[in-house]
């Protein structure tokens, strides 16, 4: 299977914020639409509003936006 189809599918799977069910796929499409800090993407995927109040997902919202400067994902 191709490698992207399965990181795609995994993104689609994968959850970042498992508080509001925000998955991967969703913060990189957000991201590349133009969300560029952790309070933009945080606005407009409602990440970091849930219980644990952005413990959880936080560092992996900042882990998503470091990759994409450094173009590890397009």
């Amino acid at each position: 299977m191709d490698e992207n189809l399965n990181q795609d599918i995994l993104d689609k799977l994968t959850k970042v914020c498992i508080c509001t069910g925000v998955p991967r796929s969703t913060m990189k499409r957000v991201i590349r639409e133009g969300a560029d800090t952790l309070e933009k993407v945080q606005k407009v995927t409602g990440a970091g509003s849930g219980g644990c109040s952005g413990n959880r997902c936080t560092p992996k919202i900042l882990q998503l936006l470091e990759e994409y400067k450094n173009g590890e994902w397009e």
